[in-house]
């Protein structure tokens, strides 16, 4: 399992620096997902809204009245249904990217299994939404759908009556077809609204909209794919007459060739049998995590800050309950807390500079891996560095591998997540005798534990509290971001020696 996740998480990478190449990392499709799904299911539901005010939801009217959006008004209604068509297809691809995404990267184990879990049987949502939209437009297509799906459903032991005689007689009624109108435009929709808020749930920071100018250029996209290939019907149904040519949309109807292939028993079998493995992937291998934050009250200050910056909404802020001054104090969640360690870094007391007769606390801090060990981390490594130019580089564990870099005059210290380190410790570095400061984090608009590297980056900046002070040189800081690939490191290791030689000559006389 871990070298196919190694595998895909590789071509993953190389695939998105090519789109990093041509949209830049703020624009890149691929880190704006999930809001860009978001995004077309507005679209789906804009478009849906102007089509079914024209649509006669009943089986005599169904078809004309989509032919006369399709060619009589092709200008508004016709744009609008091929709109919704191309839109929700979008859709699928966009989720499904997603989802392969989050498991070549390794984002869905642990503590992540619940976004994982939940997300699954919204798929079957989505596409039993785009499948009772084919059936309403009743032409050949929408008949072949209602006879496999009938098929489907009679299979089923514990629905004894025969639902297939019904399309082949040609029996459906007004009543039915109102019934499935119904169920695509508020039934199925509410539910796939509850299932996405379940989804997201369990994260903060979340971004439903993904950026203007991502989103006008998909819009423009669908608009002109729209306009170019139109949406277009089958001929009408024909009662007693099976259809001979199909045009599928397989991102919605691929379940149907394998029904008339294998038969419904397999076709059940088959699509059963794979989301009850991809629901219980999380667990096969379940992923071993370090311990959750601990808050040290004594330590705390309230301020907040932890609660802000946790990216999964495991800090909330309760009333104090220590009797200090201060009106909350940060209570953790461990069945939401990821131990990526952005809350240490965000805490106003992770000062290296502070004394301590025992070992240095924080507010609230990871038990495995708190400031105090990280500050004697960084003295032994600073009292190893020789030579001039000697440079601490700190290095996130899921960005760029910095374990190669390291030599007489640069030392190493890995990291969880960016995030996690306190531009205090920075500062002291520089103090206690690095000549420079590199700090790596993951790839711009990607961070593998979702705001890290941003948050790092303002901090650094000084747009974000704990801010890195002011009276810190500059050019002794730099930073890069970048993943786990050959090109990125050996720009790493470029961009290293040009900052040594940059120390280097600050130090000439």
């Amino acid at each position: 399992m871990d070298a196919f996740r190694k595998a895909g998480n590789t071509l993953i990478l190389t695939v998105e620096k090519g789109f990093n190449a041509g949209f830049g990392p703020k624009l890149n499709p691929f880190y704006h997902l999930g809001s860009l799904s978001f995004f077309f299911f507005w679209i789906v539901l804009v478009s849906g809204l102007y089509v079914f005010a024209l649509f006669e939801t009943n089986v005599a009217g169904a078809y004309a009245s989509v032919e006369y959006m399709t060619h009589e008004q092709w200008w508004m209604a016709g744009i609008m249904r091929s709109l919704h068509r191309y839109a929700s297809d979008a859709a699928v691809i966009t989720i499904f990217i997603h989802l392969f995404r989050e498991f070549f990267r390794d984002r869905y184990r642990g503590v992540r299994w619940f976004s994982w879990f939940t997300g699954v049987p919204t798929l079957w949502l989505v596409v039993i939404l785009g499948i009772t939209g084919y059936w309403l437009v009743w032409d050949q297509l929408a008949q072949y759908v209602a006879l496999a799906t009938a098929e489907m459903v009679d299979w089923i032991p514990m629905i004894p009556s025969s639902m297939v005689f019904n399309f082949l007689d040609n029996q459906i009624t007004d009543r039915f077809f109102t019934l499935m109108a119904f169920l695509h435009l508020l039934g199925f929709p509410v539910a796939l609204v509850f299932l996405l808020w379940t989804h997201v749930s369990r994260i903060s920071q979340i971004e439903f909209n993904p950026p203007r100018q991502l989103a006008l250029g998909a819009f423009g996209t669908l608009l002109l794919l729209s306009l170019v290939k139109p949406a277009v019907s089958h001929a009408p149904v024909a009662a007693g007459k099976a259809p001979v040519v199909l045009h599928l949309d397989w991102f919605y109807l691929n379940i149907y060739p394998l029904v008339d292939l294998l038969g419904p028993g397999w076709a059940w079998s088959l699509s059963t049998g794979l989301t009850i493995l991809l629901m219980l992937v999380p667990w096969l291998p379940r992923k071993k995590e370090q311990p959750p934050a601990e808050v040290n009250l004594e330590h705390c200050s309230g301020c907040t800050q932890c609660s802000l910056d946790c990216p999964y909404g495991a800090i909330s802020m309760q009333p104090r309950t220590d009797g200090k001054q201060a009106e909350f104090e940060p209570t953790v969640n461990p069945t939401l807390c990821t131990a990526c360690g952005i809350c240490s870094g965000s805490c106003a007391s992770s000062n290296p500079f502070r004394m301590s007769d025992t070992t240095l606390l924080t507010g609230i801090e990871m038990p495995w891996r708190g400031v105090d060990s990280l500050r004697i981390e960084v003295n032994q490594k600073l009292a190893n560095l020789a030579g001039s130019g000697r440079v601490l580089l700190f290095g996130c564990e899921h960005g760029v591998d910095v374990v190669p870099m390291q030599d007489a005059s640069v030392a190493v210290v890995k990291l969880p997540c960016s995030g996690m380190l306190p531009p205090s410790m920075i500062e002291y570095a520089l103090k206690k005798g690095a000549d420079g400061v590199f700090v790596t984090s993951c790839r711009e608009s990607d961070c593998y534990h979702r705001c890290g590297n941003r948050w790092t980056e303002k901090r650094l900046d000084g747009e974000r509290e704990p801010k890195l002070v002011t009276r810190v040189d500059r050019k002794r800081v730099t930073r890069y971001q970048a993943s786990h690939s050959r090109a990125e490191q050996a720009e790493l290791a470029k961009r290293l020696r040009e900052f040594r030689l940059s120390l280097q000559g600050d130090q000439q006389p």
